[in-house]
């Protein structure tokens, strides 16, 4: 019941500096008013909405000195009147004052319940409470930004456009079906047809971003790779900046794919040292050939790591041929051996022992993964999110074959099945087990 207060502390467990206990529901101030008494006495205590009250908070068996804040329904977060107590860290001092709300009527808050609450009370779609669960747990700051993308309704707001589009469209089929006449009818499908394109073309628009989207969330996948003694090991350790794979002179050291993470430019990069390609009849060293393949043909880009020295060979010629189509940088390593004499053919020159060209490696790295991508596009970063967008594009694509031969009446079927789809990014025909599954993701207090 959404009338019942819930509690809970919103603020993550162990010690430090200020807890925050959150109290949402039909009447927060009811317990609020008999634990808390303002550092300025008065004879009726009277909580004004969004100015926070110094004094003490009576958790029953102890007092803490503290701030309270009233949020008043509808302007809160879930929607509905909110108190908030801001306790001392420790974490007895805000169990026991969780404790004592309990105790005066409010339950225990479940899984992501206040941002549950805040959706069932429309303060915000289901994509929004998506972005703030991506904000939440982004390892990186690109995350955190398509995450807000999501939180401030960029998606849902393109999403709802389509939605009202279809809308009027559904409208008027349902008119010309209730009030047929056969040359109304075929002009109406005829212009129906147009306006279905320029909706497939702004689902495709979107459809796009996705693999932008899914690189900002899950990082770029980079596969350093070529024959073995390149450097490729030294060259991980240098962009990682610690030493995380074993260096040494005997090829064949790497043995299986030794993989770390940077940031460029706020974006996610995992990074796969791979075992040198070559032929060998070590069992073992097999295995991680196997494996280095498997990453090569995988990556969102491959670094080709090779030396003046050795020139291109048969090994080089195998990993080129895995690569493909893949955004490719090649890299001459050892650059601190090449003199301005040395005829080389690169997209950058890199010293692992020096540091010489780390910085170009990075700038080409994020360039070849995002190119002149705008931070601000609305990105595509869920995955169901771009189900239910090709589920939309597919209705909308057999809605337009569906003009050539069907009547409205069954044009108007697949239209509807867009409108649906649609509705599960916003919400608004979201079954309760991708509603549950989603609010799954959150913690207690939020």
């Amino acid at each position: 019941m959404l009338e019942e207060n819930i509690s809970a502390i919103a603020t993550p467990s162990g010690k430090g500096g200020v807890a925050i206990i959150r109290i949402s529901g039909k009447s927060p101030l009811e317990i609020a008013s008999k634990m808390f008494q303002p550092a300025q006495k008065t004879e009726v205590l009277q909580f004004e909405p969004y100015r926070m009250y110094p004094g003490r908070i009576d958790a029953g068996n102890f007092s803490d000195y503290g701030l309270c804040v009233y949020f008043k329904a509808p302007k809160s977060f879930t929607g509905e009147d909110v108190v908030e107590f801001h306790c001392h860290g420790g974490e007895s001092v805000a169990r026991g004052i969780l404790k004592r709300t309990f105790s005066l009527g409010a339950k225990s808050a479940g899984k992501g319940e206040f941002t549950r609450r805040a959706f069932l009370n429309g303060k915000l779609s289901l994509a929004a409470t998506e972005g703030l669960a991506d904000m939440i747990n982004g390892d990186s700051e690109a995350e955190v930004k398509a995450g807000y993308l999501l939180y401030s309704e960029k998606l849902t707001e393109q999403v709802s456009a389509l939605q009202n589009e279809l809308k009027t469209l559904l409208a008027g089929i349902d008119a010309s079906v209730d009030y047929p006449e056969e040359d109304i009818e075929e002009q109406h499908i005829e212009e129906l047809k147009g306006e279905l394109c320029v909706i497939l073309e702004k689902l495709n628009s979107l459809l796009s971003g996705y693999c932008t989207g899914k690189k900002i969330k899950s990082g770029v996948s980079v596969a350093i790779c070529g024959k073995p003694n390149t450097g490729k090991s030294s060259l991980l350790n240098r962009l990682l900046g610690y030493e995380k794979a074993i260096v040494s002179d005997v090829a064949g050291t790497t043995r299986d794919a030794v993989e770390g993470t940077i940031e460029i430019k706020g974006r996610k990069f995992n990074l796969y040292d791979t075992a040198g390609v070559r032929t060998s009849g070590d069992k073992i060293e097999s295995i991680g050939i196997e494996r280095a393949e498997a990453i090569i043909k995988s990556a969102d880009v491959a670094v080709f790591v090779t030396d003046f020295v050795s020139g291109v060979s048969e090994e080089d010629v195998r990993v080129l041929a895995m690569i493909k189509d893949k955004p490719l940088i090649k890299l001459i390593n050892k650059a601190d051996l090449i003199n301005d004499d040395t005829p080389t053919d690169a997209d950058a020159h890199t010293s692992a022992i020096t540091g010489e060209g780390i910085e170009m490696l990075k700038t080409l790295l994020y360039e070849k993964s995002f190119g002149s991508n705008s931070e601000e596009a609305a990105f595509l970063i869920e995955e169901r999110h771009f189900d239910a967008l090709n589920r939309a594009k597919q209705s909308v694509e057999k809605a337009i074959v569906a003009c050539e031969f069907q009547p409205l009446d069954l044009i108007g079927i697949d239209v509807k099945e867009t409108w649906d789809a649609l509705g599960e990014i916003t919400g608004e025909t979201a079954t309760e087990a991708i509603i549950e599954e989603i609010f799954s993701k959150f913690c207690v207090g939020k």
